[in-house]
């Protein structure tokens, strides 16, 4: 059976909707504890919270997903920001991206080590430079000129991230932060969102593979494989082995599937998470919102951390493939 959640409503006054996402893969109940999935349900309910407040008050859609992807950065349980995985020399590289369905405006970074919040460097790229796509060095003196301030690489370590590392550094392995060698999984995060003007935006922001080398970037920082929106057709941040998303041009498939074969939401996610990826060899899981603000989150593998929310509904979470 597919392992998603599907929340369908239709109202003429274009409620709004967001989704947010914190990494799919082998998510297992036993070995988790009550107070783990407690911080892991406050941490998903308070990144929902922070782009419905905004969403809520007539805010743009695009305004929400930076806010609650930023809100998923912060947090030291996800692989993003705050507690992103090692590289194989030690440090710590990000990639994010962000996507406005008006216009499908974009901007993206990758191999930054010193943004607290990568996915609002994204969004100043997508408003402020004539670029989409910036790396490393270069993003971050573009963030100097902005008025970011740059923090130590140090400050996105964390001891539980040190030991992932420690195990693989004089090795030539690499480790998915979803795969079964970490069973207490915390990934790349994203969100969705559909505001009341009928504007979609997606972002995703990831530290990507343990013990990565080569300035190796996933699909996270790529618009069309990681992150897509699209007005009047769908917004999507995906989560997975990142190789085969990027291969798969997974997130743009879906918004081309609605698009031109005329599939619906669910139809075009479930194409791409149980047919396209894992014919590739990869796995993972998406979150998607379409242009009536129905929300669709399948993924193929034991779990995906998940909170989705539509305007005068209740707060959905999940965590394993039963919920």
């Amino acid at each position: 059976m597919p392992r998603c959640s599907f929340f369908n409503h239709m109202d003429s006054k274009r409620p709004y909707s967001i989704a947010v996402h914190g990494g799919a893969g082998t998510i297992l109940r036993e070995a988790m504890n009550a107070e783990l999935e407690q911080h892991y349900s406050e941490a998903l309910t308070l990144a929902i919270h922070c782009g419905e407040a905004i969403l809520n008050n007539g805010g743009k859609a695009v305004d929400a997903v930076e806010a609650a992807v930023a809100t998923l950065e912060d947090s030291e349980l996800f692989n993003a920001g705050k507690g992103a995985v090692f590289t194989n020399d030690g440090t710590h590289e990000l990639d994010a991206s962000i996507m406005d369905g008006h216009h499908r405006r974009a901007g993206a970074v990758a191999g930054v080590k010193h943004i607290q919040n990568p996915v609002k460097l994204c969004r100043h790229i997508m408003e402020h430079s004539g670029h989409v796509f910036m790396l490393g060095s270069g993003a971050e003196q573009f963030a100097l000129e902005q008025g970011f301030g740059l923090v130590e690489n140090s400050f996105f370590s964390t001891e539980f991230r040190r030991e992932q590392w420690l195990k693989l550094k004089d090795t030539d392995v690499t480790a998915l932060d979803h795969s079964a060698h970490h069973l207490r999984k915390f990934g790349t995060v994203g969100a969705v969102a559909y505001d009341r003007n009928g504007n979609l935006a997606a972002a995703t922001s990831t530290g990507g593979i343990t013990n990565k080398r080569y300035g190796r970037v996933g699909d996270s920082a790529i618009i069309g494989a990681g992150t897509y929106a699209e007005n009047g057709i769908c917004a999507v941040s995906a989560t997975g082995y990142g190789e085969f998303f990027i291969r798969g041009v997974a997130a743009y498939e879906v918004a081309a599937l609605i698009k031109h074969a005329k599939l619906s939401l669910q139809q075009a996610c479930n194409e791409i998470i149980f047919e396209a990826i894992p014919k590739l060899g990869g796995d993972g899981g998406l979150i998607a919102i379409n242009n009536k603000g129905e929300i669709y989150m399948p993924f193929n593998t034991k779990g995906m951390y998940r909170a989705a929310k539509r305007e005068n509904e209740e707060l959905q979470l999940g965590i394993y493939e039963d919920k």
